[in-house]
């Protein structure tokens, strides 16, 4: 057996979960998702373990 059959078919895997999370989810709203570069806005981090920092 070589590696072309299995490329392929983790290729074929790949397409078919993508298509299907692109055909079954909603479409992005980008006016409601946060920020990517938030710098200086006054917006607190949030939804990630780096913005877990300790409030004392």
């Amino acid at each position: 057996m070589t590696r072309r059959p299995v490329v392929l078919s983790l290729l074929a895997a790949v397409s078919g979960f993508l298509a299907f999370d692109l055909a079954s989810s909603a479409p992005l709203d980008p006016y409601l998702s946060p920020p990517l570069f938030a710098l200086g806005s006054g917006e607190a981090a949030g939804g990630a373990h780096c913005a877990a920092l300790p409030t004392r």
